[in-house]
């Protein structure tokens, strides 16, 4: 078969560098409703769980054990598993229904009860759940901080950026395990000179993360994994209650936790045992709230690829956000890990979560380049800042980031960069040289800084790891070096460890050290009207993108003194000889004197006239004053000539070739598209119109279409346009005196 070239050229677009695979429910290669899933069913008998999704007690597995001893409501569970799921899904959408109500509900829920409940929605129904059932009122962003190069200064200035752009945390991982203590060190101390109460976390093996948490050098931790299946967590070294009582251990010394889980691990790891990733992921969900997590990194996180395979998979990964959202669990909600290489469908992705909101909309959004990014690429990155930004301010939605100018930015990775060469020259470590501050305060990425030696580096977080200094060392040694507001910011948030008030319900720090979470932000929507709303001075805020100008800037760079070329003599009158008007707006060469694209008004005109001479044609130069509309201006033209041809020419370059006794919208040639016009265009214009009223063959000019030019300068064309119109008079036709030498 021959090839169609269509099909060819879409084989080679970005959405089919994907996998995509059918079902296959025996593998756990299916997103919900697998076969094997089993049916909702609850049973009780003296305030014990003897049965649970078809399952008696006597068979019960480490998983069903620990949910029915602690992840259920048993005091609000018969209630729930008899009321029907389509009505708790409507519970979920009906704004009229507090979520207090249905998370009453929800808590008595078994796993296959909550993944049936789903069942029954779309969505946009998810959206609104979601919208509805979030922890915290004010969604938040976090930022993923790493660097291939793991270069403590970069680090620190990539943390202190991240922090100005608005990120309520950061999290870094190692690319070197021995690198933890340095890395943790590095992104707290930047973060701090962004913004003080930042949260920042290691992502490495639990318990090593424990020990840089009790150091004080990180202040969360989501890293501690729970699986849906007995055998996953096996594989995992762990169970339910070893997670449960490591998750007491950091919130014993002031650490606030989050579970990770996440459609598609356990098929992953080969222990699906059959069953849907969403009914997975619910039981990892029961497990999170039994042990008494704050809440749960998920949205499939790492294997987002795995359930992105499958139909329905970027709903499922919806349905386990807002399934965690119903249960009472702070929700990053995933949107960190490369989910496709398609632009279009990363974006959509991010819609779900992004339009509804998240109390972390991105559990990592990578504030660094992708390839710089240890935990998997990142699926937005900092190259898609300004992008992320416009997104907030076309939708007045609030992202959790927010707009920063380039001076700004310089400055504080600067200052971060600076902290941090201070830090290691106090405590003996390996000297950061001015030239890497110098580096890390301009960089973008790795490529950008020198190398360091690594061994010595590693002997030095060592050494480090297994002494008494703790991240009061730190402060003292920033003070002593006069970085005074770094050190105070990193001691307040030793004291607020000591307070324990952030270990409250999805718990943040806004400005000045203020938590925000589940109790003292709940989230009250309940409709139009009610919720969070971007406004007021944050909304004001998000809408100063650096990229913004003022409307008066862009007419500005069009306007001049009027041109000495051209002379106004008298009102115009109709030809009577073969010639070809030249019929320019009202503001041509006066209130504006160049194009759209920048090109002077004399330099057209006198291509125009250059085209027309070399036919061996006249022409005459008449401004129209009674509207500013291309056609109107050709058509008047058009009327005065005594060949009956015209050329209407707009102040901004947009061009007709008009014939008398054509309707106004009708024409010989139009070039709409005036940025792409050159000067030889308009000289090619000039010649046909002269061939036009001389009756003789003419070949159309041809104008490259730019598809782009309109989405580029809509705006500057509505401008320009609109100065134009202004110029607007009750006044004839004028007659103009242009003085310039024909080159024939």
């Amino acid at each position: 078969m021959t090839r169609s070239r269509r099909f060819a050229i879409l084989a080679d677009r970005d959405i089919n560098k994907e996998t995509f695979v059918e079902p296959w429910p025996e593998a756990g290669l299916i997103v919900t409703d697998s076969p094997y899933d089993p049916p909702p069913s609850l049973r009780l008998e003296n305030g014990q769980v003897v049965e649970l999704d078809g399952r008696a007690r006597a068979d019960f597995d480490a998983i069903d054990h620990f949910i029915a001893e602690h992840g259920l409501d048993l005091a609000v569970a018969e209630e729930a598993m008899v009321t029907p799921s389509a009505q708790l899904a409507r519970l979920l959408v009906d704004i009229n229904v507090p979520q207090a109500e249905v998370r009453r509900l929800t808590r008595g829920c078994t796993p296959a009860k909550l993944t049936e409940i789903m069942r029954h929605l779309n969505v946009l129904e998810m959206m609104l759940g979601l919208a509805k059932m979030r922890v915290r009122r004010t969604p938040a962003n976090q930022a993923h901080v790493t660097n291939w190069r793991e270069h403590p200064a970069l680090l620190a200035a990539d943390a202190a950026e991240a922090a100005l752009r608005g990120f309520a945390e950061v999290e870094t991982t190692v690319r070197v395990a021995r690198n933890a203590p340095f890395n943790a060190l590095a992104v707290l101390v930047g973060s701090q000179a962004g913004r003080g109460g930042v949260l920042t976390q290691c992502a490495v093996e639990e318990a090593l993360g424990l020990r840089l948490a009790m150091k004080g050098l990180t202040s969360y931790a989501e890293t501690l994994s729970v699986y849906g299946t007995e055998r996953a967590f096996v594989d995992g070294d762990d169970t339910p209650w070893s997670k449960a009582f490591l998750a007491s251990a950091y919130a014993s010394r002031g650490v606030k936790v989050r579970f990770t889980s996440g459609a598609g691990s356990e098929a992953l790891m080969g222990h699906a045992e059959g069953c849907s990733m969403l009914y997975l992921e619910a039981r990892c969900l029961l497990v999170t709230r039994g042990a008494g997590s704050q809440g749960v990194q998920n949205g499939s996180i790492s294997c987002v690829a795995l359930p992105e395979a499958l139909p329905g998979g970027v709903r499922a990964i919806l349905a386990e956000n807002l399934l965690a959202a119903m249960l009472g669990l702070e929700v990053a909600s995933g949107n960190d890990a490369l989910a496709s290489h398609s632009a279009i469908r990363k974006t959509a992705k991010l819609m779900l979560q992004f339009i509804p909101g998240a109390d972390f909309i991105f559990s990592g959004y990578s504030a660094i380049p992708k390839r710089d990014n240890l935990f998997g690429g990142g699926n937005f990155d900092a190259e898609d800042f300004d992008d992320y930004n416009v997104l907030q301010r076309d939708m007045q939605v609030d992202g959790g980031v927010r707009p920063v100018g380039e001076t700004e930015v310089v400055a504080i990775r600067g200052e971060a960069a600076r902290a941090i060469q201070a830090v290691y020259a106090e405590l003996g470590f390996p000297p950061i040289t001015a030239e890497e501050v110098e580096a890390a305060t301009l960089a973008h990425s790795s490529d950008d800084m020198p190398e360091r030696d690594l061994i010595a580096d590693l002997a030095a977080a060592d050494r480090f790891l297994q002494s008494d200094d703790t991240v009061l060392t730190v402060v003292r040694a920033l003070h002593r070096r006069g970085f005074s507001e770094v050190a105070a910011n990193i001691l307040e948030m030793g004291r607020q460890r000591v307070a324990g008030d952030y270990l409250q319900p999805a718990a943040i720090f806004e400005r000045g050290f203020r938590v925000l979470s589940g109790i003292n932000d709940a989230n009250d929507y309940r409709g139009p009207g009610s919720g969070y709303r971007l406004e007021a001075e944050r909304w004001q805020e998000m809408q100063q993108i650096p990229q913004a100008k003022s409307p008066r800037e862009f007419i500005q760079a069009n306007l001049g003194e009027p041109s000495p070329k051209l002379v106004e003599l008298a009102p115009a009158s109709p030809g009577s000889r073969p010639e070809v008007v030249v019929a320019v707006g009202p503001a041509f060469g006066a209130a504006l004197n160049r194009t759209i694209n920048g090109v002077p008004h004399e330099e057209i005109l006198a291509a125009i006239l250059t085209g027309i001479a070399r036919e061996g044609l006249t022409a005459r130069v008449v401004k129209i004053y009674h509207s500013s509309d291309c056609a109107a201006i050709g058509h008047a033209g058009a009327g005065l000539s005594g060949s009956g041809i015209a050329i209407g020419l707009q102040s901004r370059g947009t061009t007709v070739i008009q014939k008398r006794g054509l309707a106004p919208l009708n024409n010989l040639e139009l070039f709409p598209q005036s940025p792409s016009l050159t000067l030889e265009t308009y000289e090619a214009i000039g010649r046909n119109a002269a061939r036009y009223a001389q009756g003789l063959p003419v070949k159309p000019v041809a104008v490259k279409v730019d598809n782009w030019a309109r989405l580029r300068l809509i705006v500057k064309t509505a401008l320009l346009h609109r100065r134009e119109t202004e110029e607007i008079r009750d006044k004839p036709p004028m007659e103009l005196l242009f003085d310039w030498e024909p080159d024939v």
